[in-house]
């Protein structure tokens, strides 16, 4: 009886989704149905459309950081602060944490690839910083399991900070004014690259997104969001198919898929997660990124090369999927991509488009003002 139960639900969902009714056709009339069923607890509204074997999760509501200006007094997120910002970790002297992730830009630098050492350009787009305590896997490919151990991929890479664990921990130990911020963090001065990573993460897990209109609405506020901004909600749970790699708190499956943008054989060539795990079913596929605060985050994608949210949406609405190989062309050359059986053609009309745009730049609601703290010099 209960399973007859649940086919119905999801059968009326499907139906009622697709705006055919039994009584009437009136678009407008549709709509406000449409819209009236999202104004109400998380758990009546309609089924998203997903995938068999996708473990999607609910949308979930952001809270506020009450505990994030007592956080920022703790000794060891003022050491991790300083050592963010301090550009004395390059080796130029130059270059800090937060030239590719400023707090006033999103954690991010708004460049299509970031700009380290010696101007050298870097290959992919600086991830946003927001809510990476969260993250199960860090960078594009994956290829740290901690803030910990992410820490060293820039400061090592030769075209960003360019120092080794080394000399940043000789650099750092002849510092008085370290000495002290290291004793209070840890009971001892003696600088140790340990530390320094540590002191770094624990800062970096403060810094988490802010609740956004789309948040307010989650809560039951049911004005936060427009009527248009409704309809796109609706949209991405459903005809635009989001709900199958962008669900939950953080709005990613923090999971990696091909969507047809590896340019293989190409300018901007990058086989992505394959880096990491050389497994060539891995080839193309990145790092699903979280959608809060993307207004914030721009430009977009691993390599930076887009900066418009109509152009993305219509990238999935028509798919990249023929580009595809062949079984005789995938035998032959075993790195070819292939993309994720995930991405199919959507047929979004004008209006859904336009809805979906407007639900997505609903869901930026963070503003960072964080000033530079006064650096050890001696």
């Amino acid at each position: 009886m209960k399973n007859n139960k649940t086919f119905l639900l999801k059968i009326a969902a499907i139906i009622f989704s697709l705006g055919i009714f039994l009584n009437h056709t009136d678009p407008e009339e549709d709509l406000k149905n449409i819209i009236n069923s999202y104004k109400k607890p998380l758990e009546n509204w309609p089924s998203p459309f997903v995938d068999k074997g996708i473990p999607w999760q609910e949308f979930e509501p952001l809270e506020v950081d009450s505990l994030y200006y007592e956080t920022q007094e703790k000794p060891e997120v003022i050491l991790g602060k300083m050592l963010f910002f301090d550009p004395k970790l390059s080796s130029s002297n130059q270059i800090s944490c937060s030239n590719c992730h400023d707090p006033e830009l999103g954690w991010t630098d708004h460049r299509t690839v970031s700009i380290g050492h010696d101007h050298q350009q870097g290959k992919r787009n600086a991830p946003s910083l927001y809510n990476a305590a969260f993250r199960d896997k860090l960078f594009w490919d994956g290829r740290a399991s901690s803030l910990e151990e992410q820490i060293a991929g820039p400061l090592e890479a030769h075209n960003e900070m360019n120092i080794s664990k080394k000399e940043v921990v000789e650099k750092l130990s002849k510092i008085n004014g370290y000495k002290k911020l290291f004793q209070d963090a840890y009971g001892s001065e003696k600088v140790t690259y340990d530390k320094i990573a540590k002191a770094i993460a624990t800062f970096e897990r403060t810094i988490k997104s802010q609740p956004s209109r789309f948040d307010k609405f989650l809560k039951g506020n049911y004005s936060s969001l427009t009527d248009k901004e409704i309809f796109g909600m609706h949209i991405y749970r459903t005809k635009a198919r989001c709900m199958n790699c962008h669900y939950g708190k953080y709005l990613t499956d923090e999971k990696f898929h091909n969507i047809g943008l590896t340019y293989y054989k190409r300018e901007y060539e990058d086989l992505g997660l394959y880096d990491t795990t050389k497994n060539p079913l891995d080839v193309g596929k990145f790092k699903t990124p979280s959608l809060r605060d993307l207004l914030l985050t721009r430009p977009w994608m691993h390599n930076g090369l887009m900066d418009d949210l109509t152009g993305i949406i219509n990238i999935y609405n028509i798919t990249l999927r023929i580009n595809n190989p062949s079984k005789e062309q995938k035998l032959k050359d075993p790195l070819h991509p292939v993309v994720d059986t995930l991405i199919v053609p959507l047929s979004l009309k004008i209006n859904e488009i336009d809805a979906l745009k407007s639900f997505l730049e609903a869901l930026s609601g963070s503003r960072y003002k964080m000033s530079r703290p006064d650096f050890p010099k001696n």
